[in-house]
């Protein structure tokens, strides 16, 4: 699926700047924040505002066609993997990491929990990745 069919699947009306933002996200699994997405665009598209892209990635995640991790306290990250699955920050080189999710795979929407209708599910782990890890261990 390209940027266009996933944006107009998620009733988005797709724009030059909106299909440039999911197509980022598509291709790039590094979890980026609002301003990495911007610069990395903005050399390609000068009218590019951060204003446009903050709003974007606003928008995408309202219609669910992204998500918005807040994993860490400092940055917002935007994944365009909107699956079930579960995020791993490494505290020493910050990056995310996707990792399976080991629950049940249910919809959020699905869930009743003690009369709590469940919208939405976060599974965030932190630690060190394993390239830190080996690398701390190489010296």
């Amino acid at each position: 699926m390209d940027a266009f069919e996933r944006l107009t699947r998620y009733g988005i009306k797709p724009s030059v700047q909106r299909m440039a933002i999911m197509e980022y996200l598509m291709t790039h699994r590094t979890h980026p924040t609002a301003d990495e997405v911007y610069m990395a665009l903005c050399g390609s598209m000068p009218t590019l505002s951060k204003t446009t892209v903050y709003n974007t990635l606003k928008l995408f995640v309202d219609q669910q066609a992204a998500q918005m991790l807040t994993i860490d306290e400092k940055n917002a990250h935007f994944d365009g993997d909107t699956s079930l699955h579960s995020h791993f920050l490494c505290r020493r080189c910050g990056r995310v990491h996707d990792l399976p999710y080991s629950g049940k795979k249910r919809e959020a929407r699905e869930l009743l929990i003690e009369g709590h209708a469940v919208e939405e599910i976060h599974h965030y782990y932190k630690g060190i990745c394993k390239e830190c890890h080996e690398k701390e261990n190489q010296n």
